[in-house]
């Protein structure tokens, strides 16, 4: 097969199209580098099944493709809410180009959208039929309400012309090759720890959040494309297993052997209490659920950030 992947110099579109190589199939990465990179884009440009096209996805492409996976779009808070405008522009201009594409060759589209649509959650865990309890105009609103206006496009497209689409509910992932500067919480603790400076927590650090391994999340996103076209979605991917910040800061800093110290700080706006997946659909109708524990996942993490700092 012959596969789009946006958002291919990204964490996940790094790993979604490495691991789409390696099952044999080609594909187009298409990224504007804006927070993607070319150390990312080394680990897949030397394949000669991949091919890389440096284009910002908000504006309109044509390729000859099999299926699309739609990845574009910062993750992070930090990256975000830099340019908050582009930010919503690429959810949902971006969804829309790639929408059309899949409505022009008649292929599958999947969606990467996100466990923020469900804002601060007033129950847990989250399942799907849950509406979210979202700041329209938030600073956060950029990327909460980005996705969720693409989510709306995805289901319009459908209802209307029949597109073939997927949607899958990211909850927080972490693993190797996330920037160092990411500004989630896993490289944020791992790099503090690594060089010693201060673990900062936002908030009490009771707040918490559930980590999957970018490995169990890629099999996943795989599984579900794969899946019967009736299996629109959306369907949560992510770890049911929580863990307080005070939590994850004090095994990261058992597991580098850090000196660091633990500061608290003042909690950013929006900033949702607690995040829990419930993956009773995914179990039912992929097959999956997360394999690699916390503990494995952030050895591999630590790892890989070691080498990279070397």
């Amino acid at each position: 097969m012959r596969y789009l992947v946006t958002g291919a110099a990204g964490f996940l579109g790094t790993h979604l199209s490495s691991a789409l190589l390696n099952e044999g199939h080609n594909v187009i990465g298409l990224d504007n580098l804006s927070t993607g990179t070319k150390e990312n884009l080394a680990k897949n440009l030397s394949n000669d099944r991949f091919q890389f096209i440096h284009q910002d996805v908000t504006m309109p492409f044509e390729f000859d493709i099999d299926g699309i996976f739609n990845l574009a779009c910062p993750a992070s808070p930090i990256q975000y809410q830099k340019n908050p405008v582009e930010t919503i522009k690429t959810n949902f201009l971006g969804a829309l180009n790639c929408l059309d594409l899949a409505r022009r060759k008649n292929v599958k589209i999947l969606q990467s959208s996100t466990s923020e649509v469900y804002g601060d959650p007033s129950v847990s865990p989250q399942t799907e039929e849950y509406w979210g309890h979202v700041n329209p105009i938030g600073i956060r609103s950029c990327y909460d309400e980005g996705k969720r206006s693409a989510e709306t496009l995805f289901f319009d497209h459908y209802r209307e012309y029949g597109t073939k689409i997927k949607v899958v509910r990211i909850f927080n992932t972490y693993g190797p090759s996330m920037a160092f500067d990411d500004g989630r919480v896993v490289s944020n603790f791992v790099v503090q720890a690594l060089t010693g400076r201060d673990i900062t927590i936002y908030g009490t650090g009771e707040q918490t959040r559930s980590f999957c391994y970018v490995e169990d999340l890629i099999t996943g996103i795989i599984r579900f494309f794969d899946s019967d076209e009736t299996i629109v979605g959306p369907i949560n991917l992510g770890n049911p297993k929580e863990h307080t910040m005070i939590e994850l800061a004090e095994l990261v800093m058992s597991l580098t052997s850090s000196s660091s110290k633990v500061v608290f700080e003042k909690l950013p706006g929006d900033d949702p209490k607690q995040r829990c997946p419930d993956i009773t659909k995914a179990r039912k109708l992929l097959k999956w659920e997360p394999n690699i524990e916390l503990s494995e996942g952030l050895k591999r993490t630590i790892s890989d950030f070691k080498k990279r700092m070397e």
